[in-house]
Parts: C-alpha cells; sequence; structure tokens
C-alpha cells in the first residue's frame, strides 16, 4: 500500500504541473497564431506588397521560395524585383483565405489559399505554404511554396 500512496502522490503532482503548464503554452500558441495571420495580412494588404521594405521585413535572410513554376527564388532576387519600390504592374489585389497557422515553439507553419482578384474580375489562386521562425522578437519566412489552382470551369 504504501507504493500506491505514492504513486498516487505523484501522479497528482504531475497532474497539478501539467495542469499549471497548460494555459500559458495555449495562450502562448494564441498569440503565435495571431501575430502570424497579422503579419501575413499586412504583408498582402496593397498599400504594402509592392514594396521593398515590406518584403525585406518579411522574408528571412536564408529564405527559400519555389514558385508555383518551379522556380527557386532567394531574398535578394525577390529584392532585386522591387529596387525602384514601385507597385507591381498587374492590378492584383491579394488575399489570404482558409488560413491555418501551426505553431511550434519558435517555429510556425502556416498554409493558406492565395486570392488574386484583378480589376476586370478575373481571379488567380495558389495554394500555399510557409514555415516561419521567431528570430530576434520577429517571425520571418525562411520557406515558401507555392502551387497554382488551375482555373475550374463553371458549373
Amino acid at each position: 500500500m504504501p507504493h500506491r500512496a505514492a504513486l498516487t502522490a505523484l501522479l497528482s503532482l504531475l497532474m497539478l504541473v501539467t495542469s499549471v503548464g497548460t494555459p500559458a503554452r495555449a495562450a502562448e500558441q494564441g498569440d503565435t497564431v495571431a501575430e502570424i495571420e497579422q503579419l501575413l495580412s499586412w504583408f498582402l494588404a496593397p498599400e504594402n506588397n509592392g514594396k521593398a521594405a515590406t518584403h525585406q521585413r518579411f522574408w528571412a535572410g536564408d529564405l527559400v521560395y519555389t514558385r508555383s513554376t518551379g522556380v527557386v527564388r532567394t531574398k535578394p532576387e525577390i529584392l532585386a524585383d522591387f529596387a525602384n519600390d514601385q507597385p507591381p504592374a498587374d492590378d492584383i489585389h491579394w488575399h489570404a483565405e482558409d488560413v491555418l497557422v501551426r505553431p511550434y515553439d519558435d517555429a510556425a507553419a502556416l498554409t493558406f489559399r492565395l486570392v488574386g482578384r484583378a480589376a476586370d474580375g478575373s481571379a488567380l489562386q495558389y495554394r500555399n505554404s510557409a514555415m516561419f521562425l521567431k528570430r530576434n522578437g520577429e517571425w520571418r519566412a525562411v520557406t515558401w511554396q507555392a502551387t497554382r489552382i488551375p482555373d475550374q470551369p463553371a458549373p
């Protein structure tokens, strides 16, 4: 019986430690989800997306970006596209749908559907996935994969 009492005390202590740590961990994960969602919205906003400063902040220095065509780009290559800090020539407004952020301590996986609407009403859609790392207190995308969703014929 003494073993049973010791085991009960140990299990009670373990349950107490686990329950005390859980709310803080859940709150931390909720903060990560909110931070990544806000960062993505900020990045896609028309007033931000066409600026080099936005891309400088968003991408990590060691970024590997795989376009839907299979072409791999680095952060310096992406920034070179924005050398004049001019908005993109196309007038497409991008937004994210079906956003899912999965936190893992100082890392977070992001998946979402990227939808671009042109002035003529046409749309482009991509499935994107990314990995973010928190470095020096800031989330940065270290990997990015875009997959074009083929146009669907109207039903």
